[in-house]
C-alpha cells in the first residue's frame, strides 16, 4: 500500500501524475513516455484514439491494456453537454461499463477555453446516468462547488489554457479552490515544464494531468521521467511544509555563535 496515495472515486492510487495519450509520434512512444511517467491514470479522447470503436485498426489499448492502466475516457474536441455525454456513453460502452471519466466541453475552438453552463449541464446529466466525472474547469471557486454539489469525483481546474504551456497564471484562484474543496483538485491544463508541475504540487493539489507538456518536448521521454520526480518532489515539499517567507531581513542558516575570532566574548 502507498504511503500517501491518491485517492479517486473510492480507489487509490500510487501516482499523483496524470498524463494524456496524444500528439506523440506513434503507439511505440506513447508507451515508452507513458511508462517513464509512473503515471497510472491515463486519459484517452475517445474521438481522436482507436479504442476498438474502429475494427481492423491498430488499437491504443494494445499498447496500453486497462489490466495495467486506468484508462480515463474524455471528451476532448466536444463543444456541447450533449455530445460529450453521448461521447462518453460510447466509452463506456467500449470499455466494458468502465465508470470513470473525464469531462470537458469546450467554449471556443482557438482558445480551448471550457464552456461552463454547459460543462455543468454535462456533469449533472452524467453523474445521473452512473460515471464519476472527473471535470475540467475553469479556475473559477464557485463553479467548482457547483460541480462538487452536483457529484463529480474531482475538479480539474486549468492552469492556463489548454497546450499553451504558460504554467499557473492564477495561483490565488487555485488556492481558493483547493481550501473549499472535499474533492480531490488536479490542474489541467497549462503544464510546460517540471516546475510547473512542482508547483502546482506545492499549492496543494492532489495531481497534476497533463499531455502537450510531455508530447511535444524535444525529448518526450526524457521530459515524462522529469514530470514524474517533480510531481513526488512537489507533493514532500507541501507535506513538509515550507519555511515561511521573510522579506524583511536574512536569516543565517548556520550558528552564530562560537565563530572564530569570538572566543572569550
Amino acid at each position: 500500500m502507498h504511503a500517501d496515495p491518491l485517492v479517486i472515486a473510492g480507489k487509490s492510487y500510487g501516482s499523483r501524475l496524470l498524463v494524456g495519450t496524444g500528439k506523440y509520434k506513434d503507439f511505440a512512444q506513447t508507451r515508452e513516455a507513458i511508462v517513464a511517467s509512473g503515471a497510472e491514470i491515463i486519459t484517452v479522447a475517445i474521438r481522436r484514439t482507436n479504442i476498438g470503436q474502429e475494427p481492423g485498426q491498430p488499437s491504443l489499448l494494445e499498447v496500453l491494456p486497462p489490466a495495467q492502466f486506468t484508462i480515463l475516457p474524455n471528451t476532448a474536441g466536444c463543444f456541447t453537454a450533449e455530445d460529450a455525454v453521448r461521447t462518453l456513453r460510447l466509452g463506456r460502452e467500449l470499455l466494458d461499463g468502465h465508470a470513470l471519466c473525464k469531462l470537458e466541453v469546450l467554449g471556443d475552438p482557438q482558445t480551448l477555453f471550457p464552456n461552463m453552463p454547459e460543462t455543468l449541464k454535462a456533469a449533472a446529466t452524467l453523474v445521473k446516468d452512473g460515471f464519476q466525472v472527473m471535470v475540467y474547469c475553469a479556475d473559477d471557486p464557485i463553479q467548482a462547488r457547483m460541480l462538487e454539489d452536483i457529484g463529480c469525483v474531482a475538479i480539474m481546474p486549468l492552469a492556463s489554457l489548454i497546450g499553451s504551456g504558460m504554467g499557473i497564471l492564477n495561483p490565488w484562484n487555485l488556492k481558493l479552490i483547493i481550501e473549499q474543496a472535499k474533492l480531490p483538485v488536479l490542474v489541467d491544463a497549462g503544464v510546460g515544464t517540471a516546475s510547473d508541475a512542482a508547483i502546482a504540487m506545492e499549492l496543494g493539489c492532489d495531481g497534476v494531468l497533463m499531455n502537450t507538456a510531455i508530447a511535444a518536448a524535444q525529448d518526450p521521454v526524457l521530459m515524462a521521467g522529469a514530470m514524474r520526480k517533480a510531481v513526488e518532489a512537489g507533493r514532500e515539499a507541501f507535506r513538509a511544509g515550507r519555511m515561511p517567507k521573510k522579506t524583511y531581513a536574512a536569516s543565517p542558516s548556520s550558528p552564530g555563535g562560537g565563530l572564530i575570532g569570538q572566543a572569550g566574548k
